[in-house]
């Protein structure tokens, strides 16, 4: 049997299995279908039945009603409704959790099952937000570019809700800088990023820099090494979770900060950004992630291996 013989039967009981699911809940008269989920979210992020009625294009008579719906079935209430700020309960806050994992699944299987004919893999990869600066953008360039049949799908978010999405089989593979030490995960070292304190003026030391100083999410193990080396420093003026974002708002607005050094060279050449020369450099060790029984997990090393690529041709060019 081909390859593709093989995808193709996959897919089909992937269907299969999809229909026979929906089918399951229109018997059992469980109710839960998508929409219905979608309008427990926008209940909870708005915190108002007519603001979220006003998002979703319903009534806010239909938002309640499907709200009820979800209720009866599970025969809890999920939101508090005695308060003016409608906050959900204990309950609500688990449900939550899954209305957000079967959403993006379903949208996941959407993609899978109506991905162009020349589309033969699929791949869900998160990371968190600030290694989409240093490392995954140029990855997913390259592996997109390797891969042509490949269908990527590309998110970031936090650690925790990162590694919830990957065990509800959400995502493939994600990439952390402290990745958990559970049986079930392979983890792979993919980047060793340097990590220096730059202000955007020059002859600064340690001291100067953290009185204008914006402290960047690099992890909790960049947090504790920092407090260490600092252990006087004053509040940050400015918290950013985003190294890209940290970059722009000194170039703009001022202050100093530790950000990768890859990052700012061309900043430090071309003077709009100056080194702190008696702050440590700190480094950070990046992962990727995988289930052991992930289905796709050849296709993942395959997709890893081009990290591995990079730093070959880097080495020699360099």
């Amino acid at each position: 049997m081909s390859y593709a013989v093989y995808l193709y039967i996959i897919r089909q009981i992937f269907l299969v299995a999809i229909l026979y699911t929906i089918n399951y809940f229109n018997k059992t008269a469980t109710l839960m279908d998508i929409e219905s989920l979608r309008t427990l979210l926008e209940i909870n992020r708005t915190r108002h039945f007519g603001k979220a009625a006003e998002e979703l294009f319903l009534t806010q008579s239909a938002v309640s009603a499907r709200l009820k719906k979800i209720e009866r079935s599970l025969g809890v209430d999920l939101f508090d409704r005695q308060r003016r700020d409608i906050q959900p309960t204990p309950e609500g806050r688990r449900m939550l959790r899954h209305a957000e994992s079967m959403i993006a699944l379903w949208r996941k299987a959407k993609q899978d099952v109506g991905a162009a004919e020349d589309t033969q893999f699929q791949l869900a990869v998160g990371g968190i937000f600030s290694l989409w600066d240093v490392r995954l953008q140029s990855w997913s360039h390259r592996v997109h570019n390797a891969i042509p049949n490949l269908s990527l799908i590309l998110q970031a978010y936090g650690h925790e809700r990162l590694l919830r999405r990957m065990l509800d089989g959400v995502l493939d593979l994600i990439f952390l800088y402290e990745p958990p030490q559970l049986e079930e995960f392979l983890i792979e070292e993919i980047a060793n990023i340097s990590l220096i304190m730059v202000s955007r003026l020059p002859n600064q030391n340690a001291s100067q820099a953290l009185g204008n100083y914006i402290m960047v999410d690099w992890g909790e193990m960049h947090a504790l090494q920092h407090a260490r080396y600092f252990p006087d420093a004053p509040p940050p003026v400015q918290r950013i979770s985003q190294g890209s974002i940290a970059l722009n708002f000194m170039l703009s607005c001022g202050g100093a900060g530790y950000l990768a050094e890859k990052s700012v060279l061309p900043f430090l050449d071309n003077g709009q950004l100056y080194k702190v020369n008696d702050a440590p450099t700190i480094r950070r060790n990046a992962f990727a992630v995988y289930l052991r029984k992930n289905s796709r997990i050849e296709l993942i090393r395959q997709a890893l291996s081009f990290f591995n690529h990079h730093l070959h041709s880097s080495s020699k060019t360099g």
